[in-house]
């Protein structure tokens, strides 16, 4: 690909984050697919989280869909860093069981408590706690865990390291985290995936089985 078509499609893809960064700023989330699709919410002007644009987000479930995922499994999910809630409701527009989104600022937190009561949907749990010692104390499994941290969060790199000594994931389940572009977790031996939408970058790691693990100790 030559200079000039790079640099087309940068223009492209900061036009389109640009467009949906504004969206979010008039306060308007939306569910991109599954059975609230389209559906819309308003988020407060003061609301401070960083969105996951629309275009990393359909980028991301597409990925998870098509190569890693079988949503008609009705897998459990793991929200971490919750925001706006907007992973959280994704997960479970597209038929999880059980989704747990877990946010520590408590304006935030209650927002993802009203969306609830609007969604009317069990499935989805929001949780007020601390994601680090939510993670040293949960006692469940899930077979989908997203984290999307602060860009800025100096223990960042540490994550997928804490998730998978927590124990928290499914057997052969799966970890998506969502971070910045200085970032490269391609070392891990539970990595498998990067895919990057713009600013927006995902590493995916991979919970091996009791008998991949076996092997890896012959």
């Amino acid at each position: 690909m030559d200079s000039k078509c790079i640099y087309k499609n940068s223009i492209v893809l900061f036009i389109i984050e640009l467009k949906q960064y504004i969206n979010f700023l008039n306060k308007n989330m939306r569910i991109i697919s599954g059975k609230y699709k389209h559906k819309r919410f308003d988020v407060p002007h003061t609301f401070k989280a960083r969105p996951t644009t629309d275009f990393a987000k359909e980028g991301l479930f597409n990925i998870l869909s098509n190569v890693y995922i079988d949503f008609d499994e009705k897998l459990t999910a793991l929200d971490l860093f919750a925001g706006t809630g907007s992973i959280g409701l994704e997960f479970v527009s597209r038929g999880c069981s059980k989704v747990v989104s877990v946010e520590k600022d408590y304006r935030h937190h209650q927002f993802l408590r009203k969306v609830a009561n609007e969604l009317g949907d069990k499935a989805w749990v929001p949780l007020h706690a601390d994601v680090f010692k939510y993670i040293g104390r949960c006692s469940e499994k899930y077979d989908i865990i997203f984290a999307d941290p602060p860009y800025a969060l100096e223990n960042l790199g540490d994550i997928p390291k804490l998730v998978f000594e927590a124990d928290i994931i499914a057997d052969e389940g799966i970890f998506i985290l969502e971070h910045g572009k200085n970032y490269d977790f391609s070392s891990s031996p539970m990595f498998i995936d990067h895919r990057n939408y713009g600013s927006v970058n995902f590493s995916f790691f991979k919970k091996p089985t009791k008998q991949q693990t076996e092997d890896l100790t012959l």
